[in-house]
């Protein structure tokens, strides 16, 4: 098991995506699953800020994770069900990003969400990446990493993505956005983002992600101290 987290647009999906590719692992974004739920309160007009409402919501959703399949060459890294319902690509819009935040921090969604992702987690030979993997959903994982970068940009990353897929994208109001996210992210009750005691700390704001996929491949070879 290997667990990656870290704030919004640092890499870490990327990385965690090519690195289950060369390991052959299963490759979760725990992050869509709090998407998902998102997605969903806001398709059925429940109002985000009824705590109550969003967690049954959690509870009951049916929801679905595959890999990429044969007709699905969209670019995109998996494949989202709700309720039967391919959202796959609903999961990335502005209004997804400015409201998962809020929905994440509920105790209820979040316990969830975890019970749901250490099922997956028990398979083994799993990449998890979320903001609370080495942390809670899988605090005994032999190797975790914590990837960041600077706001900015992380910002200018997720400018180019919105661009890439058709949506307006201000760079000044994405880089408020992520400064938004990170303190909701970094201060909220439950599962707060930060990195596990034992965490490997990568910075990626200047390296492309096949060099920390590299780095993270010899750090798998190479035993740290006689421990792995």
């Amino acid at each position: 098991m290997i667990a990656i987290d870290g704030p919004a647009a640092s890499g870490k999906s990327t990385v965690g995506r090519l690195l289950a590719e060369q390991l052959d692992y299963l490759y979760l974004d725990t992050g869509c699953m709090y998407r998902a739920v998102t997605w969903a309160a806001l398709q059925q007009g429940i109002d985000l800020g009824d705590e109550t409402a969003v967690t049954h919501l959690a509870h009951n959703i049916q929801m679905e994770i595959f890999p990429v399949r044969e007709g699905e060459k969209d670019g995109r890294h998996y494949t989202v069900h709700v309720n039967g319902q391919d959202i796959t690509w609903e999961l990335r819009t502005p209004a997804i990003d400015a409201n998962v935040s809020q929905v994440s921090s509920y105790l209820g969604v979040r316990q969830e969400m975890v019970r749901r992702q250490r099922a997956f987690g028990q398979r083994g030979a799993v990449v998890m990446v979320g903001r609370d993997i080495g942390t809670v959903v899988m605090p005994d994982a032999p190797l975790k990493l914590y990837i960041t970068a600077s706001a900015e940009e992380r910002a200018r990353r997720r400018t180019r993505d919105r661009s890439d897929q058709g949506h307006t994208a201000s760079y000044d109001a994405i880089l408020a956005d992520v400064q938004r996210r990170d303190q909701i992210d970094s201060n909220r009750q439950h599962s707060p983002l930060r990195p596990a005691t034992d965490a490997i700390l990568i910075d990626s704001t200047d390296q492309p992600p096949a060099a920390i996929v590299n780095a993270i491949l010899q750090m798998i070879q190479e035993p740290v101290n006689g421990e792995r």
